[in-house]
């Protein structure tokens, strides 16, 4: 890994600088959001009293980083993050507006949005700057709000990640620039490896993770796993091959992926051998199928809930958009509505993850 050469006194200065910085944007941020919840709903109104409002997830917890193999807050407590993540952004951007974020945020009391941005299927290849500019627009929206943002660089097809290592640097450039001085950010850097070694993977994560720390030192980077971030299960491997060969970076987590009706005792059993030796983050899961489609296992997602929670392993769920499958959270056509709140506009999985949310 090649590491950008700093004199003698860089690093500790520079963390340190960007620490203050990243402090200071928090306390401010917090400010902005406890504002606006006082705020008055209407034009002329009087001024609503004051009343205690709990901090934020991002004011109450701060810079994330992992500590063994947990994802511990500013104060060193290890802490579980549990959300959303958007749908590809090419097609539901709709979905991600100040209402629904303010659904998000306070009714479901969601900690953290993934942003999804394709790579292919329409997505970022097709206009780079346009949608390095839509998820910037999500992710400042979610920090307004005080939840945390997942960079997620959603890489499909092809499934190895190299074939976008160019574009990917371009990319993480561009977001590590801006969040360099903020905690609410990270990044996820390949969403589901798919038909690539472990060592290509590897490999991949070895070029991309200095191209972020090069400007931002501070934040968790996520590596995305074998075999549709399943650790390699569904490729008939398992976590040994990230166990015995791990990246050569600090402060980074790998991620799992499940859909409860299709991937079942082997794919628990790999989550919980995994995160006995691995800071594990479940960027994204399912109660349906694998595809995010058909009848919905709450009882085996349940399962994988129990022991996430035992353990504190983060997680967000697939999708917080109004499409036709299962999985998606909202009724179709919600999206070009504007009532968000309650469960009158969710489908089945979608009352049910808002309840586990809100818990």
């Amino acid at each position: 890994m090649h590491q950008r050469p700093t004199p003698p006194t860089g690093p500790t200065v520079t963390t340190g600088r960007r620490r203050m910085a990243r402090k200071a944007l928090l306390a401010a941020s917090a400010l902005g959001v406890v504002t606006a919840l006082m705020a008055p709903v209407r034009a002329g109104a009087a001024p609503a009293p004051a009343a205690p409002t709990a901090a934020t997830p991002l004011a109450a917890n701060g810079q994330l980083s992992v500590c063994g193999r947990q994802l511990c807050n500013a104060s060193g407590q290890a802490v579980a993050l549990n959300g959303m993540s958007t749908h590809g952004t090419q097609w539901y951007a709709q979905c991600v507006t100040d209402g629904s974020l303010d659904a998000l945020a306070q009714d479901w009391r969601s900690d953290v949005l993934r942003v999804s941005t394709y790579v292919q299927e329409g997505g970022y290849e097709t206009d780079p700057a346009g949608f390095t500019a839509r998820a910037q627009k999500f992710i400042d929206a979610a920090h307004a709000r005080g939840m945390y943002a997942v960079i997620d660089w959603h890489m499909l097809t092809p499934g190895d990640p190299n074939a976008n290592l160019a574009r990917a640097k371009t990319f993480f450039t561009a977001m590590a620039k801006k969040y360099k001085n903020h905690p609410g950010v990270l990044y996820e850097i390949a969403n589901e490896p798919s038909g690539v070694s472990w060592s290509a993977i590897k490999s991949y994560a070895e070029q991309i993770i200095p191209v972020i720390r090069a400007e931002d030192p501070d934040a968790v980077v996520l590596v995305g796993t074998r075999a549709w971030s399943s650790f390699g299960v569904s490729e008939g491997s398992n976590e040994s091959e990230v166990v015995n060969n791990p990246v050569k970076a600090s402060n980074i987590m790998y991620t799992f992926h499940f859909y409860a009706a299709s991937h079942r005792e082997e794919y628990l059993n790999t989550l919980d051998r995994a995160s006995d030796r691995l800071p594990v983050f479940v960027t994204e899961f399912g109660t349906q199928n694998y595809a995010g489609e058909g009848a919905n296992d709450f009882a085996m997602s349940q399962r994988y809930l129990d022991l996430m929670k035992r353990k504190k392993i983060s997680w967000t769920n697939w999708n917080y958009s109004d499409d036709h499958r299962s999985g998606a959270v909202f009724k179709t056509g919600t999206c070009n509505g504007s009532t968000w709140a309650g469960t009158g506009v969710l489908k089945e999985a979608g009352v049910w993850i808002r309840d586990r949310i809100r818990q």
